[in-house]
Formats: structure tokens, sequence, C-alpha cells
């Protein structure tokens, strides 16, 4: 009795995963599948040590001249540096000449660090990585900032 229950128990197991499997391969289902909402793109965060006060400083002042139109909600993501990049674009010292794409990358970072030299006391090199020194220096920015709020 025993064995016939296991035996009716791992068939129905076997069974619900070959439909399962069928039903995810895109073969026959045996049921309708649901809509599946379209996937949403991943927002990236990177807000090189400045904490979400710190941040909406940041925001405050891209939404002020930089043309900013996102939450303050302190999670610096794509738009945030798409505006941080225009602002970049447009100082002479900090030599940024590459895409308005939001992605923190070492060009990106080259030209915060050149930036932040000039009036935010970074000393370190201009090397693409966001280093504590970088992450300092951002960090007095986001004080200077902190009055477009």
């Amino acid at each position: 009795m025993r064995h016939s229950f296991l035996t009716k128990a791992l068939a129905t197991a076997i069974a619900v995963t070959a439909l399962t499997t069928v039903s995810v391969s895109g073969a026959a289902t045996a049921a309708p599948t649901p809509p599946v909402a379209a996937p949403q793109a991943a927002t990236a965060v990177v807000n090189l040590g400045l904490t979400a006060t710190q941040a909406k400083h940041v925001q405050c002042f891209l939404a002020y001249g930089w043309e900013y139109n996102g939450l303050i909600d302190g999670a610096l993501g794509t738009n945030s540096w798409k505006a941080m990049q225009r602002y970049l674009a447009a100082q002479d010292y900090s030599d940024y000449n590459g895409a308005i794409d939001g992605i923190v990358g070492p060009q990106t970072v080259m030209a915060l660090q050149r930036a932040l030299k000039r009036a935010w006391g970074y000393t370190g090199l201009i090397d693409g990585v966001a280093g504590p020194g970088t992450q300092a220096a951002f960090a007095r920015f986001s004080e200077t900032a902190k009055g477009y709020c």
C-alpha cells in the first residue's frame, strides 16, 4: 500500500515537472500562459560613496541648471549621471567630451576628478578610479550643492 502511494506521488511529480518543462520551453502547453510584462531596464545607482542626503544635494544642483528632472531621492541613477555629464561637458577644465549616456565609466570619473581638483580639494591622480580621495572630494562638492536644495 505504502509502495503504491509513493509510486503515485513520484509519477505526479514527474508529470508536473514535464508539464512545467514543456510550458517553459515554448513547446505545447497544458494551459494558456499569462502575459509577461516587458522587462524593465535596470537603473544603476552609483553614489560614489555619498550618503542619500549628500546625493540629494547633488541632484538639487543638477536640477537647477543641468536638465535633471527626476526625483530628488538620493540615488544617483542614469538620469542623474546624464545631467552630471552635461555639467562636466560644459566645464572647460573637466575635458569631458564623452557620450551623455549616464554611464559612470572611467571617462566620466576622470572628468569629475578634474572638476573636483579645481575647487573641491581633490589631490589624487586623474585616473578614472573613484577611490577614497575622489569620494571625499565628491562629498565636499555635495556640501556646496546643498545650497541648491
